[in-house]
């Protein structure tokens, strides 16, 4: 990749093409806006500086920006959106601007989006389309796209082509530049588009505006390097980088002086941390053994890959405390031949092997997976040993999809073979296996007394309250309101397939809770 190519974006003015062009011209025609993801260029970074900056600010020409203006955020996706989007709210807010409930008082609507599966691609363009009515009435409202789908040159295409009444297009490495690219979108009559093919930097002290004072995400590092075959993200997100330890403890330290009492660490790839580290031999299990010391009730962190899961982090989980007992580990698929195919890098008798490590260590832990099926070449009997698998390492649960080719990706190349029937019947399948070991590990709770962190009212009974155990199990009881945001001890009356229901015995004071 020439520096030519390396543009780290640039404003798109009067270019527009004429009616008359294809969409293939079209795309054509803006080749320089953005470069599409390679997996031959993408293998061979690294090469590029990563540069570190402990604080971020906004510039002075910039402060009072969207005084008088309201904001409006649209997540979809993980959880690093849902993070990333707490970051944009707070810039936002630095801004002068304020949020909004809606999209129709909103002054700027974003929408951060997601890539892993083609059905979240569909809502966020039916959503862009649905918004264009809203932008003729008010010209003035700023429509923009950013997140991982803005990272992809076929989606920036689309949206050149066919979707011009959107403002800005960013992507996951500029959240810091949205005070700037705000300020372009003001100005410009034309669409502007800034999204980097550089690798992103590490930037500290972003200001965040969390979703509610219980539950925190803290990111610990940033992109993966594993390059599995039907994955987008090492595209999307960039090469493995991680903050340094010192930042992340004094985040978590912040947390628990603010009474927050449940932290989960992220990371696309949460167990490489440290991995790109050169000046210092440190990793995931060297950061949980200095976080459960912080006087935090709960530590959790996803998602991991069995890649990297080691003994020295299994090690440290072992000793509990704040640290839960709850992993999601996601397998994909349990035959070593498929696995080989998603180049996941390990068998299906390595993954097992790990397992029993876990729970030699952990004999009371409670694991979650991600399963893919419909693989290309998947056959019966590699599905078959999927189910097998999940019924011998016991899951409790899982997210099951249907594959489904991302442009970019290599799988995306292969002979889609699978019959959409059958995908659909295997999914089906497998969905019947994993509500039947969800539904088993739940009987154990019958009658027992489990640590309920309460979140709030529940989704479907205001007059309920509802939260989560250390093993991640949903609990739902009547207590009164003054129990939200604290641990309690609730008694199990009642167990169903993917939660239990319970009376409240006793308030605990969070600062006892082991």
């Amino acid at each position: 990749m020439n520096e030519e190519q390396r543009l780290q974006g640039q404003q798109v003015k009067d270019t527009t093409p004429s009616d008359k062009k294809s969409e293939k011209d079209y795309s054509k025609y803006f080749q320089s806006v953005y470069v599409a993801p390679s997996l031959k260029d993408a293998k061979k970074r690294g090469k590029e500086e990563i540069k570190y900056f402990k604080d971020f600010n906004i510039p002075e020409e910039y402060m009072g920006m969207g005084n008088g203006k309201k904001f409006y955020i649209r997540t979809y996706g993980c959880q690093m959106n849902e993070h990333d989007t707490e970051v944009m709210a707070g810039i936002f807010m630095a801004l002068g601007y304020e949020p909004s409930e809606t999209t129709e008082d909103s002054d700027v609507i974003l929408l951060n989006t997601c890539a892993i599966r083609e059905n979240a691609e569909n809502k966020v363009f039916g959503e862009i389309g649905h918004l264009k009515s809203l932008k003729q009435e008010r010209p003035d409202l700023l429509v923009g796209v950013c997140g991982c789908m803005s990272q992809e040159e076929s989606v920036v295409n689309r949206i050149l082509s066919k979707h011009q009444h959107v403002d800005m297009i960013f992507g996951t490495h500029n959240i810091h530049r949205l005070p700037q690219i705000l300020k372009e979108a003001y100005m410009s009559k034309a669409m502007v588009v800034e999204v980097w093919s550089k690798e992103g930097d590490v930037i500290e002290n972003l200001p965040k505006v969390r979703r509610g004072n219980i539950k925190a995400w803290v990111n610990i590092m940033y992109g993966c390097d594993k390059f599995c075959t039907y994955c987008i993200v090492p595209y999307t997100r960039g090469k493995e980088r991680s903050r340094r330890p010192d930042e992340i403890i004094q985040e978590v330290r912040m947390l628990a002086a603010h009474g927050y009492q449940e932290i989960t660490l992220l990371g696309q790839n949460v167990n490489a941390y440290g991995k790109d580290f050169d000046d210092i031999n440190y990793g995931l299990g060297d950061l949980m053994d200095e976080l459960r010391k912080i006087d935090i009730p709960r530590i959790r962190f996803t998602t991991s890959h069995p890649r990297d899961f080691d003994d020295h982090l299994i090690e440290v989980l072992a000793n509990k405390g704040n640290l839960v007992e709850h992993i999601h580990l996601p397998v994909q698929s349990g035959s070593t031949d498929v696995l080989k195919i998603m180049a996941r890098k390990y068998t299906r008798e390595q993954f097992l092997e790990l397992v029993r490590k876990i729970k030699a260590a952990i004999p009371d832990v409670a694991l979650t997976t991600d399963i893919i099926v419909g693989y290309p070449n998947e056959t019966e009997e590699q599905f078959e040993e999927t189910l097998s698998l999940y019924r011998e390492v016991g899951f409790e649960a899982a997210y099951t999809f249907i594959y489904s080719p991302r442009e970019g990706t290599p799988a995306a190349k292969m002979n889609d073979n699978v019959p959409m029937e059958v995908k659909k019947e295997r999914l089906q399948r497998l969905n019947t296996v994993v509500n039947e070991m969800s539904a088993e590990a739940l009987k154990k709770y019958k009658d027992r007394v489990v640590e309920v962190l309460v979140e709030g009212e529940s989704k479907n009974n205001p007059d309920v309250l509802a939260g989560y155990t250390r093993r991640s199990k949903l609990v739902n009881f009547k207590a009164p309101k003054t129990a939200i945001g604290k641990i309690v001890k609730v008694k199990i009356t009642d167990v169903k397939t993917w939660s239990l229901n319970g009376e409240m015995i006793e308030e605990l004071e969070t600062a006892e809770v082991k």
